[in-house]
Order: structure tokens, then C-alpha cells, then sequence
């Protein structure tokens, strides 16, 4: 379908939970953590029912997220049933991996397309200073089992922090060029804890990696359902990717909307607005009554994301990143 602005809406990302098995310090707190009943969570049913009604108005492509997707049970079993939903095309996973190495076979099984795996830094006390309790050498055993699915597209993202893994940044691009999969850098969100962090320009780290491993070139075939710019090296396997979404806005092509897990459509990440659509579902709204609003709430997705303005507007996102679905 097409919102207000003529943007194609046709990804959705979806948050199966809230729950993480790592505290990224750009993401959750240490401790104290409000998770939300598992009462409030969508149900795997009621998620697939959303995803069918979606299907209808055109939506073709789904993300499952979190939280970390991997610590809710039978995952696989999801995937799966959205995989044979007619309509649905595609379907990834954004994971931080550290399950990954365990989970890989089934969800292959299922159907599954692409899978992105979050890690900032492959040294073991860097990932262990952002992550506060993860195990980097878990994680990359779980990306090297699924890249031994050739049918399987693995992309790594990678969130730069100024004095904190600025100084792993080429040996994150490096797996592009020793591994048949893509880099991608993200700009670190002004949301939640990410406001109190310094990040790093899509320039800065383009000159780190330029300087060592020479002409970044533009790749202008299609890398999946994002907004990522994509780049060659030579003899790399796999492209560079950069996702900045403050600096480099990309609102006027922005294709998708968010389910977070208490069943809450989001239309952008920055404002708190949308509809819960889970209270539809519960109350016993009809098919054609949860479509009506499910397309009225796409079609007023806002026009564009205000992040470089102080104190911009209402109704601004006060949720950390685990609780919406980043």
C-alpha cells in the first residue's frame, strides 16, 4: 500500500519480545530492566493473524526482531507460518547471535531468508564492555554455521561508538572480505540510552576504511529489504553497507512500519504515535475492522524522522530500543 506521501509501505518489522540475553549499553540498562508481562505479548497466533491482514494490504517482506528474537521458544514454528502465508516473500531475522550457533539448523528449515547478526566488536573484551555479559566467540560461531547455508543471506551490522570499538572497525569490514557476507555501519540512534552516547560519522568511518583498504565504490544493485548504501572493495566477497539515519536521512524512500511486542504499530521510530492493535484483536474486532485502522494508520506515517532538532515536536518516542523494536 502507499502512505500520505506515496511511499511504498511494504516491510514490516516485528517484535516477537523485549527480552535480551545481552545489555547493550546503547540499548538497556544494566539492571532493573521493565520487561512486559507475557500476558501483554503477542501471542505466535495473534502475530500471524496481524501477518495475514498485512499480506492483504500488500505488505510482502517481514523482520522478525526483538529484544533478542532468539530467547522466545519455537521460533522456528513463527517462521515458518509466516513463511507460508500467501503475499509474504520474504522473511529475516535480526539477532545478536549469541543463539544463533544452537537455532540456525531449524530455522533454515522454516523457510528462513536472510539473517542479520549484531555484533560491534570481535575482540573479546570490547564486545564484553558494550554488551556487558556477551560471549563474542559465540557469536561467531553462530555466523560461520549459517553461512554454511549458501541459500542463506548473512549480513553483519555493526554500531561504531566513539572511544569505545572505533578502533575494530576495520576488522569488522574485514569479514567482508574473508566471509561471503556484507558489512553494514549504523549510526547510533538518539533513542533511549543512545542519546547519552557518542557515535561515529557515516565520513569518519568511510576515511578509516578507505585509508586502509582503499576505494570505497558505489553498489547500486538492490541488498535486501532496507535502506543500507551499499559499497565494493576490491577483492572483497561481500559489500559495505551504511545505515544512517539521522545524518543521511532516508524518510523520503522509508518502506517500513514496527510491531513492538505488546502489539503496538509504530509508523516511525522516532514518535510514539500509531495504534495497539492487539486491544483490536482482543476485543473481538472484526477482519475488516482491524484492516480499516491498520491502513489508516500506515497511510498517515509522518513524513520524516526529526532527529537533528532540539526539542523537536510532541509525542516523541520515550521508550528504550529493546521496548520498540529497533
Amino acid at each position: 500500500m502507499f502512505d500520505i506521501y506515496n511511499r511504498k509501505i511494504d516491510y514490516i518489522r516485528i517484535s516477537v519480545t523485549d527480552r535480551c540475553n545481552l545489555r547493550c549499553i546503547y540499548c538497556m540498562p544494566e539492571k532493573g530492566v521493565q520487561s512486559v508481562d507475557n500476558k501483554d505479548i503477542l501471542s505466535y497466533e495473534e502475530i500471524i493473524y496481524l501477518c495475514e491482514n498485512f499480506a492483504k494490504i500488500g505488505i510482502s517482506k517481514i523482520k522478525i526482531t526483538g529484544g533478542e528474537p532468539l530467547v522466545r521458544d519455537n521460533l522456528a514454528y513463527l517462521i515458518k507460518k509466516i513463511k507460508s502465508i500467501q503475499g509474504i516473500n520474504n522473511v529475516t531475522l535480526t539477532t545478536n547471535g549469541i543463539l544463533l550457533e544452537e537455532q540456525i539448523d531449524s530455522l533454515v528449515k522454516s523457510g528462513l531468508d536472510a539473517v542479520n547478526v549484531s555484533i560491534d566488536s570481535l575482540d573479546e573484551i570490547t564486545y564484553k564492555s558494550i554488551t556487558r555479559i556477551g560471549d563474542v566467540n559465540k557469536v561467531i560461531r553462530g555466523i560461520d554455521k549459517t553461512l554454511e547455508y549458501k541459500n542463506i543471506v548473512v549480513k553483519i551490522n555493526c554500531v561504531p561508538i566513539e572511544g569505545i570499538n572505533d578502533k575494530q572497525i576495520l576488522d569488522i569490514t574485514k569479514l567482508a572480505k574473508n566471509k561471503n557476507l556484507s558489512v553494514r555501519f549504523i549510526e547510533l540512534m538518539p533513542i533511549g540510552l543512545g542519546k547519552k552516547i557518542n557515535g561515529m560519522s557515516e565520513e569518519k568511518i568511510k576515511k578509516i576504511i578507505q585509508e586502509n583498504y582503499g576505494e570505497l565504490i558505489v553498489y547500486n544493485k538492490p541488498m535486501g529489504n532496507g535502506p543500507s548504501n551499499y559499497y565494493s572493495l576490491e577483492n572483497f566477497q561481500g559489500k559495505i553497507g551504511f545505515i544512517s539515519a539521522v545524518n543521511h536521512k532516508f524518510c523520503n524512500s522509508c518502506n517500513r512500519v514496527r510491531i513492538t511486542a505488546n502489539g503496538f504499530l509504530k509508523t516511525c521510530l522516532q514518535y510514539n504515535e500509531g495504534q495497539d492493535l492487539k486491544s483490536l484483536i482482543r476485543s473481538g474486532k472484526s477482519d475488516e475492522e482491524i484492516n480499516e485502522v491498520i491502513k489508516k494508520t500506515i497511510y498517515n506515517k509522518p513524513k520524516e524522522n526529526r532527529f537533528l532538532e532540539q526539542n523537536c515536536c510532541e509525542k516523541l518516542e520515550q521508550n528504550i530500543m529493546s521496548q520498540i523494536g529497533g
